[in-house]
């Protein structure tokens, strides 16, 4: 049976050990520097992101990381997936489909306009897993990146 929840501080390390994972499918592990006193601070000290996890009678299977924007456009805030995994044991069981659906009916229920996340272009398969729920690329947008010493610098000019 699919259930969900929310991940409280108790959580703290099994995030951490999903996110991990999630960086080496990602052939990124080696830019992976958080750890468990960041992640706490940020998810539930300063409630900065949200976590949710789908689970399997009770065993968590995956889970999505995700937080509010807004669009001065629309004039409503938006929900940003950071990062949607389902552990490989459990992938096409349906779990991903189901939890981001849960993140829909959360950006629905919250009156949210909508829903957005990026996706690594090599990953045909999250591609087509994206494109298979009505997913639209936003092929007149370049995400683009100021961070380590440039965005130091830019802040001190």
């Amino acid at each position: 049976m699919i259930t969900f929840r929310k991940a409280t501080e108790k959580d703290t390390a099994l995030i951490l050990k999903f996110l991990r994972e999630l960086a080496s499918y990602e052939k990124m592990i080696d830019e992976f520097a958080v750890t468990e006193t960041m992640f706490k601070d940020w998810f539930f000290v300063k409630k900065k992101a949200e976590v949710i996890f789908v689970c399997e009678d009770d065993k968590e299977a995956g889970l999505a990381v995700f937080f509010y924007n807004f669009s001065t456009f629309d004039g409503d805030p938006g929900i940003y997936i950071e990062d949607l995994f389902v552990l490989p044991e459990y992938r096409h069981k349906g779990y991903g489909k189901s939890l981001f659906k849960k993140i829909a009916e959360i950006a629905v229920e919250r009156h949210c306009g909508r829903v957005e996340f990026m996706c690594l272009n090599w990953n045909k398969s999250s591609v087509d897993f994206y494109l298979s729920l009505g997913a639209k690329q936003m092929s007149d947008r370049t995400l683009y990146r100021v961070d380590g010493n440039t965005l130091t610098d830019l802040a001190e000019i």
